[in-house]
């Protein structure tokens, strides 16, 4: 090993091999989730390792990262898309004094839409206007499209085809959520999205 040091050069940087050391792999399990801008799925997390980690091994691994950070402020989750790290609610207030700029607020129809579309989906307009008894303007939609938590999944076989929206799995991962089956009671969404917010632009 240390000949093919030598042949490659000291000022090379060679590749760690971890696969036979639990913990370096989950050191760098850590190092890779700790600089990822989004959250990344198992097979992301598998193509890290050469040759590839197996599925089982790596859940095994991120529970016991996830339980190593349970004391600190940062805390490794499971979204809809993947792992990711993300700042304990708690210590939101103190970055938010780095940064006082407040996120966007929502309109109430852009909430009511958003609440109906996440409960009910796939919804056509239609539907929406339905239920909340007033017509959806096409710029609540969009806001919610532009934002990233609402798309077209499909249109329903009726006259005029409507288009059938649902919720993103951007949506879940801003929420913390891996599923719709987790979505808070309705009455908490607003507090949940501020908190998605705040997290997404400490």
């Amino acid at each position: 090993m240390d000949e093919l040091n030598n042949a490659i050069g000291s000022d090379s940087i060679t590749e760690p091999a971890p696969q036979n050391n639990p913990g370096e792999l989950k050191r760098v399990l850590e190092a890779v989730l700790l600089a990822a801008q989004q959250p990344l799925s198992m097979a992301d997390l598998r193509k890290v390792f050469v040759p590839e980690v197996g599925t089982d091994t790596l859940r095994v691994l991120l529970d016991e990262l996830r339980l190593e950070w349970a004391e600190r402020p940062l805390e490794l989750i499971q979204l809809a898309s993947g792992w990711r790290f993300r700042t304990r609610a708690e210590f939101l207030p103190y970055l938010e004094r780095l940064n006082p700029e407040k996120p966007p607020k929502y309109s109430r129809a852009v909430l009511e839409t958003l609440a109906i579309i996440a409960y009910r989906q796939p919804v056509t307009r239609g539907d929406i206007e339905d239920i909340r008894g007033v017509t959806v303007a096409t710029q609540i939609i969009k806001v919610l499209e532009e934002r990233g938590w609402v798309d077209v999944v499909g249109h329903r076989d009726t006259p005029g085809r409507p288009a059938l929206l649902a919720t993103t799995k951007k949506f879940l991962d801003d929420l913390g959520l891996r599923s719709v089956t987790e979505l808070p009671p309705l009455e908490m969404m607003n507090q949940a999205l501020e908190l998605a917010d705040a997290q997404q632009n400490p």
